[in-house]
């Protein structure tokens, strides 16, 4: 068989040719090079969705633990529950005993002996702090032990201090005289008037006790009548400060 004979090229038909190739050549160098910054932004792309991925997957991790955290803690058993019931009841009751045996007398007033000052029906809060430190005065609102208790039992009383340790007193017509003074004891906490004595009434009050009167003279069981007259400074408790029931109010 007879070979296909091919013309030579000329020279300038080769200077076209390679000028074509060396085009080509170029050409794909540029492709490459412009493929170069789009690879790399997929590679970024490719890190940041790789990042996202683990820390989802450190979330799921993480997640029993914080929901253990959010557990309720377990609720406290029967008997827990009692102790600590127990153990409220216990100290509550403990400071009220501290507090009614040292620093504070609680007393209800049954009568209107010390009407207008204190009404029937009236509770007032004393300091016992107040006669540990210092001597009752004269118009003190006290608590005390009423010296004609039956023994074995403490009956408490509200009256006013009248008469101080070594005082004389005297009661003539509607009037309380102190140590021989021609000059009444100025009272302006009394209800009313008190209705003149049959007699006049001298008492001599001992050293370490106290004379003592309500502030309704007229309907007051007190000193006057009673068959011990006085005090004695170890049977009075507390000084009144105040009512607070029904109302709160300052005692003077």
């Amino acid at each position: 068989m007879d070979k296909e004979i091919r013309p030579l090229e000329t020279a300038e038909e080769k200077e076209a040719t390679l000028s074509e190739e060396l085009k080509e050549s170029e050409a794909q160098i540029e492709t490459v090079e412009a493929a170069k910054p789009l690879s790399h932004q997929e590679n970024k792309v490719s890190d940041h969705l790789q990042h996202m991925a683990e820390n989802q997957f450190e979330n799921l991790t993480d997640s029993p633990t914080e929901e253990s955290d959010l557990k309720e803690e377990p609720k406290p058993t029967l008997i827990e529950e009692i102790i600590s019931w127990v153990k409220v009841v216990f100290t509550a009751a403990c400071i009220a005993f501290v507090l009614n045996t040292f620093i504070i007398a609680n007393s209800n007033v049954p009568t209107g002996s010390m009407i207008p000052t204190i009404m029937a029906g009236d509770r007032v809060i004393g300091s016992r702090l107040s006669y540990r430190f210092s001597a009752p005065e004269r118009g003190d609102i006290a608590i005390f032990i009423w010296p004609d208790s039956p023994e074995g039992e403490k009956i408490y009383y509200v009256k006013r201090v009248i008469g101080l340790p070594g005082d004389t007193v005297d009661i003539i017509g509607s009037h309380v005289y102190l140590n021989g003074s021609d000059t009444p004891l100025d009272e302006p906490y009394l209800n009313e008037e008190m209705e003149p004595a049959l007699e006049p009434l001298h008492f001599e009050v001992p050293e370490d006790s106290y004379f003592m009167m309500g502030d309704n003279r007229n309907y007051s069981s007190d000193a006057r009548f009673w068959k011990n007259h006085y005090v004695h400074r170890d049977k009075i408790t507390a000084k009144v400060l105040f009512s607070y029931f029904p109302r709160f109010r300052i005692l003077k």
